[in-house]
């Protein structure tokens, strides 16, 4: 008998085998466990799962353990290259989405452990390579982290 991988059936969600091939990140890193809501070069909804077992709780604090609010930031970014990468169907092997700007940064709310981050990531404005998000990083009903940031595709090799 033969096993076979489940097959993602919504064009709108992004497991983490596709969210994988998409980004460079791994772990301890990776802070996108799976999209939703995908919409080609106009949205998508990230998904991080906030465990105790995260390597940056134990010093961040021990006492009372907060997500540190740049990962949250992070996490909006990576989604937002998820967002890039298959909007303009980057070959990964030779090119690399990076992080170029931030602003407008607001931190509402702790993001704990047992949390389901839904990071959702709105563009702005897209010219080529280069693409300005709108990101909120929601906890159930509340806005934990809200920001504008950008983002461009380099070549690396």
């Amino acid at each position: 008998m033969s096993r076979k991988a489940p097959v993602n059936e919504s064009p709108t969600e992004i497991d983490i085998t596709e969210i994988v091939k998409r980004i460079p990140h791994r772990y301890p890193f990776l802070l996108v466990d799976r999209c939703e809501d995908y919409k080609a070069s106009e949205s998508i909804v990230g998904i991080k799962c906030v465990t105790i077992n995260e390597p940056f709780f134990q010093g961040h604090f021990p006492d009372y353990p907060v997500m540190p609010g740049v990962l949250i930031i992070e996490a909006l970014a990576q989604t937002g290259a998820v967002l890039m990468s298959k909007s303009l169907d980057v070959d990964v092997a030779g090119k690399t989405i990076f992080f170029v700007s931030v602003d407008n940064g607001r931190f509402r709310q702790p993001v704990r452990p047992g949390d389901v981050l839904r990071l959702n990531v709105k563009v702005i404005r897209a010219r080529g390579d280069l693409f300005k998000f709108q990101g909120q990083a929601m906890v159930g009903d509340k806005v934990a982290a809200e920001c504008e940031f950008a983002a461009m595709v380099v070549a690396t090799q």
